[in-house]
């Protein structure tokens, strides 16, 4: 009863900034957290960054302190913000939602992928 809608990937330059966006729409009652999973070719996906409900948040230790994820609760909207982009950075990004949005363990709903290339 969730739908997820992605925006914002692209194609940057290496040390440029992109910012992602996702708007839930639907039974958004439901969602505790919400966050971004990323996966490129050949790799495991992984667990970018999360926001509870509450406001806490967790990110993976290779994007700390050049992503910053956000949220506007009057929009139902989730936003990653991307500084200092590199190109290992590159993958398909994957919003999500749900009760648990974890490592181990994501959210029931997911957007459909957008995805994030950059360049050297």
């Amino acid at each position: 009863q969730v739908q997820l809608v992605e925006s914002g990937g692209g194609l940057v330059q290496a040390g440029g900034s992109l910012r992602l966006s996702c708007a839930a729409s639907g039974s958004t009652f439901s969602i505790r957290a919400m966050g971004w999973y990323r996966q490129a070719p050949g790799k495991q996906r992984e667990l970018v960054a999360a926001i509870t409900n509450g406001g806490r948040t967790n990110y993976a230790d290779s994007v700390k302190g050049r992503f910053t994820i956000s949220r506007d609760n009057a929009k139902n909207t989730v936003y990653l913000q991307m500084n200092s982009l590199k190109p290992e950075d590159t993958a398909v990004y994957y919003c999500n939602a749900g009760a648990l949005v974890r490592v181990e363990a994501a959210g029931d709903y997911w957007g459909q992928g957008t995805q994030v290339t950059v360049s050297s």
